[in-house]
């Protein structure tokens, strides 16, 4: 194991958004100095880093000019060219590493990555060419085709009914490859936040109920009321996944829960994630603070829950008709705001979170759904929003 890197030391961050934020306002905390490389200025990683550096991903001698002034990079999203962390890898550590990269960002090689571990998915099939769809039957459907890379937050994926509508489908795709997925009945979506760090310990918050609307994740909850057993199976396989991919970091494993309580994974995140947001505020540390320990080869700090919580989403829906009402929301106990500084509030972009405490997980809930619903100017009764009943 390589000696730890200290306080004191500068991390890079490739991407710029929230993710990033969140992770340089833990590592400054932390005593690091933060650095961010993204094609973007005045991001919501820059405004709290030390640097901002603005290139493209492919301008090769830029990413080299960054990992020289760091001691070791993470990224906040997946979708940074393998060619960008080949380079930064020649001159600092990069973790989680390449692989887990290679890996996630894409997934056909995701998903059958999963499947060689025997890791329960949904069923899946590459789509490479209309002629691939076209033999298929009505008991194929309906099902989920989707773009092999680059998507997220529900793009690149349009549902299938039935065989007909697959020539539509993979025209509106229009990409060279896809991964079709047999739509499956479930009665919740969850995810794991698990860390690893580079000695091999491991860590799991969770898991965390998710509730989506339009594709995006709406608000998340924990504790749940999952069976012990079904909590532990999840958490176990979060693990095996982690140490398969040999993860230095934080990974996030989304499942499907069917209504016989089984696990499908759907989908893994090779950094924090939005459901992960509330341990910022409910846990003794966040995941943020995890990621920071993890890369940088300190002690993992401890997941205890505090209170019960609900993450709710801030979408820029929230400001269309004007400036939210802070204030009211702001009133309701035990609900912290969290803005992420992005200039331009448009329909479905993530622009914030609220986070609600309270003595049950439904009734943060209520009290951060009231919140939501106080910042569009409703007249939401205090006393209502923060009753534990």
């Amino acid at each position: 194991m390589s000696c730890p890197i200290l306080p004191g030391s500068t991390i890079g961050v490739l991407g710029s958004g929230q993710l990033g934020r969140m992770f340089a306002i833990a590592a400054r905390r932390l005593g690091y100095r933060v650095h961010v490389f993204s094609p973007d200025d005045d991001t919501p990683t820059g405004q709290v880093a030390d640097v901002e550096i603005q290139a493209a991903y492919d301008d090769l001698d830029a990413v080299a000019r960054f990992a020289g002034q760091v001691d070791a990079v993470t990224f906040e999203f997946e979708n940074v060219p393998a060619g960008t962390i080949e380079v930064v890898d020649k001159v600092v550590p990069v973790r989680p590493g390449g692989q887990v990269l290679h890996t996630t960002q894409h997934r056909l090689r995701e998903k059958s990555f999963l499947r060689s571990m025997g890791i329960p998915t949904t069923p899946f099939r590459a789509i490479r060419a209309l002629s691939d769809l076209e033999p298929l039957g009505a008991d194929d459907f309906p099902a989920i085709l989707k773009t092999a890379a680059w998507g997220y937050d529900g793009k690149g994926q349009v549902k299938i009914d039935a065989p007909a509508g697959a020539a539509s489908a993979w025209s509106q795709l229009d990409c060279d490859e896809a991964v079709l997925e047999q739509f499956v009945e479930f009665k919740a979506e969850l995810s794991v936040v698990a860390v690893r760090g580079q000695d091999g310990s491991f860590a799991a918050y969770g898991p965390i109920e998710n509730r989506h609307r339009n594709h995006i994740l709406d608000v998340s909850i924990t504790p749940t009321d999952l069976a012990p057993s079904v909590a532990a199976e999840a958490v176990e396989m979060a693990r095996s996944i982690v140490e398969q991919l040999d993860v230095v970091g934080v990974l996030c494993v989304e499942f499907f829960l069917t209504h016989d309580d089984g696990l499908l994974v759907n989908e893994l995140a090779p950094r924090p994630h939005n459901s992960g947001h509330l341990t910022i505020d409910a846990h003794v540390s966040c995941q943020f603070e995890q990621q920071v320990r993890s890369i940088c080869g300190l002690p993992l700090g401890a997941t205890t829950q505090l209170r019960p919580a609900a993450m709710v989403n801030l979408l820029g829906d929230v400001w269309q008709g004007g400036e939210p009402d802070w204030s009211q929301a702001l009133a309701i106990e035990d609900v912290k705001l969290h803005l992420y500084g992005k200039r331009e509030p448009r329909v479905g972009r993530k622009m914030g979170h609220l986070t609600a405490l309270a003595e049950t997980s439904e009734a943060a809930v209520k009290r951060g759904l009231a919140a939501r619903q106080a910042l569009l100017g409703a007249e939401v009764p205090v006393s209502a929003a923060i009753d534990p009943s």
